[in-house]
């Protein structure tokens, strides 16, 4: 399997070409710091695309060298995990440990998360797929959208209509159904309305209440008796523009194996897929006595065989978990590392601390990610005619105030600096589509105006920021 690199990546072609110095710059784009989870997740990355040179027996026996990232909130933690699933493009899915309780409590099952995991993995293959297609169902759909403008001249028995007469005919209706053809490349027959066989909506899914708990396992009725429910379809009218999007989707579907794709979309599961484990810290802990925490052991213990290697029974078929990564991630302010159960502690060799912020971190993810806060502001108010610009000095005092509240009140990391730019920015995108200056300059007088009553006011604070 060939990992292919999104466009904006110059350096190589493939992922199979970069070394993990290289993934750690591409991290390094849209994470500011943390340059130990950083080389431990690129590491890890690296031994994946080696062991798929092994032989297959060999291959099989090499297990993925999973990740525990400790560190406080609003570090990055996430952030890593997400880039590094969209610079493989590799199914990746996010899911709080908390949100499972042990078998027998209320809660979700643990093999659930393997479930969204296989259909995210879905979606990504038939998201490729309908781009391989989209070329052709949109021809398809053009012309069964001119066949029903313009329909096709019926068949005519050649001893009552003369060849000529029959041939001149059919010239006669190409050309017109050509002249539809540019009005319709051109949007002139958006607002005409035409007549759409349309299908019927399937019958709603089930939940299954099993051992396992309630699990949405998608059951449509039609599919269990394909016999006693026809594929029925209605005549709807709608404008040409709202057919041209139906056509297309219906002969994406026709065009689209999923069988295919969903062979090809457990495998990635299988073999590429990530699993980020948020809030490891929130079931870490042994029993201590009754009440809310008398489940922790219990989820951790749920949860091992996830991480060590299963087969889940999906909607899909059965899905193996021996060769998914899994990476954890908690600040582990009250316990630690040590407090899982030992067998856990096993299936997480590498750990990792994320340090926290500082001033000059804030300055530097103000300004350099792809996608820098920023960047995003001024884009937004940009749509409106307003020219945004800041001084250097300004984004440091910026930087100031966040880390300063982020000491006086809850340490929520570079979420402070969201929460700071929204205050700072408030009264320009209030104002936005009336003001008549339309290039605004922030500097350091703007940003005290805006914010030191604030900073310095730390019972107002803690509710604002």
């Amino acid at each position: 399997m060939v990992f292919y690199l999104p466009e904006s990546v110059e350096t190589a072609t493939t992922l199979e070409e970069m070394s993990p110095r290289q993934i750690v710059a591409e991290l390094d784009k849209y994470v500011v710091g943390q340059s130990d989870a950083k080389r431990s997740v690129a590491i890890a990355l690296r031994n994946r695309l080696r062991r798929q040179k092994l032989s297959e027996e060999l291959a099989e026996e090499i297990l993925p060298k999973n990740i525990i990232m400790i560190g406080p909130t609003g570090v990055g933690k996430t952030e890593i995990a997400r880039r590094l699933a969209r610079l493989t493009n590799s199914p990746f899915l996010k899911v709080e440990a908390s949100r499972f309780t042990e078998v027998g409590y209320v809660g979700r099952d643990v093999e659930s998360m393997v479930r969204d995991l296989v259909e995210i993995s879905i979606d990504m293959v038939r998201e490729e797929k309908v781009n391989e297609v989209a070329e052709k169902a949109e021809q398809n759909a053009e012309e069964r959208l001119l066949d029903l403008l313009l329909p096709p001249v019926p068949a005519q028995r050649s001893d009552k209509v003369p060849p000529e007469d029959s041939d001149r005919q059919r010239e006669q209706h190409q050309r017109t159904r050509e002249k539809l053809r540019v009005q319709l490349r051109e949007g002139k027959l958006d607002e005409r309305q035409v007549e759409v066989d349309v299908r019927e909506r399937s019958f709603p899914a089930f939940e299954i209440i099993s051992s396992q708990g309630i699990e949405e396992m998608d059951i449509n009725i039609k599919d269990i008796l394909p016999g006693l429910f026809g594929q029925r379809s209605k005549k709807r009218r709608m404008r040409v523009s709202e057919a041209m999007e139906y056509l297309i989707q219906e002969e994406e579907s026709k065009l689209i194996d999923m069988d295919q794709v969903t062979r090809i979309a457990v495998e990635r599961a299988e073999q590429s897929g990530i699993i980020f484990l948020d809030e490891i810290d929130k079931i870490a802990g042994r029993e201590r006595g009754h009440g809310p925490d008398v489940s922790r052991e219990g989820v951790q213990r749920d949860i091992l065989p996830i991480v060590e290697g299963t087969t889940v029974n999906t909607r899909y078929g059965m899905v193996r978990t021996d060769h998914i990564l899994f990476i954890a991630a908690g600040a582990f302010h009250v316990s630690k590392p040590s407090d899982l159960i030992p067998e856990l502690q096993g299936r997480f060799p590498i750990r990792v601390e994320l340090h926290s912020l500082t001033v000059e971190d804030f300055i530097r993810i103000l300004k350099e990610p792809k996608s820098a806060l920023v960047k995003q502001y001024t884009a937004l108010l940009e749509t409106e005619g307003i020219k945004l610009s800041f001084t250097e000095e300004a984004l440091e005092e910026v930087a100031k105030y966040a880390a300063v509240v982020n000491e006086q009140a809850e340490n929520i990391g570079a979420r402070r600096l969201h929460t700071i730019m929204e205050k700072l920015l408030d009264e320009i995108s209030f104002e936005g589509p009336d003001l008549k200056k339309k290039n605004v300059r922030i500097d350091v007088a703007y940003v005290q105006k805006q914010l030191a009553d604030i900073v310095k006011n730390q019972d107002l604070s803690r509710y604002i920021l």
